[in-house]
């Protein structure tokens, strides 16, 4: 499954921020990983508030997940049914629409005392499925049957959110912390769907002599061991049942991730940090079993599956699909390495130090973050000019 079309290294003047969908997406995704996270550092420092309509860990939660993400999600998937049907997915005016709507659902809650609550509800539940409807549109038309899964799965957090936002708006008292953790997972089952096409084909091409395997029985419980994780940890959280069902999931996605890894990943950073991201996500399935059996407390799950797991693998793919698709090499610039390098160290920071030096919790929670930042800092400062300019070699995207 092709998704990047690499062919020269000439430069293009002009401005194309709103030609493809992983354009603005992607540098949405970048500011809000460094300002979000930022912020909430602020928070958690003393020296800043959330505001009055999202509160404390609601605000952080929501607006990673629903806000950094999506945008994400958004990005690669406009860009990726492109290829997959060969129409054109949104460009131009509705697509500078549609993130202004994504900006929206951002800025809204800020206004909360000049803005109705429900307007602010709406604007932010309508992203995730205006962006359904708008690759369902192409699918659709080539009847790729095999893809409907992602409009569902976007529908799906379209429903997730909406759960969030009837708390917020007072129509509910528990909702909130079941629609974040219903994202949370949805999120996790689409990386996984997608991982499980492109990091065997990236590695491939990616590793000269690398040959991945896969093994029909492990790709057919893939989806259902996830699904049935995030019903369970959704509905169920406390439940023992929680224990062997994320047990079975990590052990059918660590079957998985084997059959893609080789030695020689190392020596290429567009594909280890793939790699490495799932492979936290299987961690974070491990220490998600732990849960119940109230061995260690949810938020260091949480965090493997969040810091370490999206985090890695939303990087990783928007450096690679940005290069691919703006016609560049796909190779990790310096810059690029060393955001790869502390992204990759953060979940250490914020999940195995304060596991083994709970005395240095807030300290190591305060690194964690501040080499969040870091990365993606330098993914902005990087992809900026990629982002906003023409493709080098004249072709259109």
């Amino acid at each position: 499954m092709k998704i990047e079309e690499p062919d020269n290294t000439r430069t293009i003047k002009g401005f194309a921020l709103f030609e493809l969908g992983f354009r603005p997406f992607f540098l949405a995704a970048g500011l809000s990983g460094l300002l979000l996270i930022l912020f909430w550092l602020m928070v958690l420092g003393g020296v800043a508030t959330t505001g009055s309509y999202y509160h404390g860990n609601y605000w952080h939660s929501h607006e990673m997940l629903f806000g950094f993400v999506a945008a994400v999600a958004a990005g690669f998937l406009l860009t990726a049914v492109r290829n997959w049907t060969g129409v054109q997915t949104l460009r131009h005016t509705p697509l500078a629409l549609l993130a202004l709507l994504w900006l929206l659902g951002r800025l809204a809650p800020l206004a909360v005392f000049q803005l109705p609550g429900w307007l602010i509800a709406l604007l932010d539940i309508s992203f995730l499925p205006a962006v359904a409807v708008s690759i369902a549109v192409p699918l659709l038309a080539k009847s790729q049957k095999a893809n409907y899964i992602f409009s569902i799965l976007l529908l799906a957090m379209g429903i997730a959110n909406l759960l969030t936002h009837m708390q917020y708006l007072g129509f509910s008292e528990q909702t909130a912390s079941i629609g974040m953790s219903l994202m949370l997972y949805l999120v996790i089952t689409l990386i996984m769907v997608m991982g499980g096409r492109v990091i065997p084909f990236f590695s491939e091409r990616g590793v000269m002599g690398l040959t991945t395997q896969s093994w029909p029985l492990i790709e057919k419980m893939a989806m259902p061991a996830i699904v049935t994780v995030a019903l369970v940890a959704s509905i169920l959280p406390d439940s023992i049942i929680l224990a062997p069902v994320a047990l079975f999931a990590a052990g059918v996605h660590g079957i998985r991730l084997y059959g893609w890894y080789g030695k020689k990943i190392w020596s290429v950073p567009m594909v280890w940090i793939l790699q490495l991201g799932y492979l936290w996500l299987v961690i974070g399935l491990l220490l998600l079993a732990l849960v119940p059996l109230a061995v260690i407390q949810r938020e260091f799950a949480v965090h493997a599956l969040t810091t370490g797991g999206i985090g890695m693998i939303t990087l990783g793919m928007m450096a690679r699909v940005a290069l691919g698709h703006s016609g560049r090499e796909i190779a990790a610039s310096r810059p690029i390495f060393w955001a790869f390098v502390l992204v990759s160290l953060s979940p250490l920071f914020r999940v195995l130090i304060p596991l083994l030096m709970p005395d240095w919790y807030r300290q190591s929670l305060m690194l964690s973050g501040g080499l969040w930042g870091a990365a993606f800092l330098l993914f902005v400062l990087v992809y900026l000019p990629i982002l906003i300019r023409p493709r080098i070699d004249g072709q259109p995207g």
